[in-house]
């Protein structure tokens, strides 16, 4: 499990055109790594979409995303083109990745308890250090004023992160 300060864990993954992707590669750049259990299922649609929608502001922002599963290139591909995402995924479907990111674990749903994907996001600094992490993520939440995607949160953090 990863922490805020700590050195970025490296990976080489294959993305849905199945060409290798490391994060040696965006040296210099701020990188948005998130980690989602399944293509084509609701929430992960949602996030997905919403990040290929806000996709021009992360690239403003100098950031890259990419998105991380289990799925193989073939069901990112499926997925892509099905959803019209703008996103580059990444297949681990040996879960090393996802394990070295604390983003693979045991989960709980209706009692039962199983490994699976932990809904995690995480920004990681020009320097390849990891400059905030949510674990456990929500996509959408609704709130009284309406409804807080997880994408903007991002993207404003991000932000305040620049300045600093």
């Amino acid at each position: 499990m990863v922490k805020i300060g700590a050195k970025a864990p490296d990976f080489r993954l294959q993305n849905q055109d199945d060409n290798d992707v490391s994060l040696k590669e965006f040296a210099g750049k701020w990188v948005v790594l998130y980690f989602y259990p399944k293509d084509n299922t609701s929430g992960c649609t949602k996030e997905a979409c919403d990040f290929t929608e806000t996709l021009k502001d992360f690239e403003k922002l100098d950031a890259v995303v990419l998105g991380v599963s289990p799925d193989s290139t073939l069901s990112h591909r499926n997925f892509i083109e099905k959803q019209n995402l703008g996103i580059t995924l990444l297949s681990d479907p040996d879960k090393k990745v996802l394990k070295a990111y604390g983003a693979w674990g045991i989960k709980k749903n209706y009692g039962k308890e199983y490994e699976g994907v932990i809904r995690s996001t995480y920004i990681i600094s020009p320097e390849k250090k990891i400059s905030e992490i949510w674990s456990n993520v929500k996509v959408r939440t609704k709130r009284k004023n309406g409804e807080v995607r997880h994408v903007e949160v991002v993207k404003e953090t991000l932000k305040e992160l620049q300045k600093k």
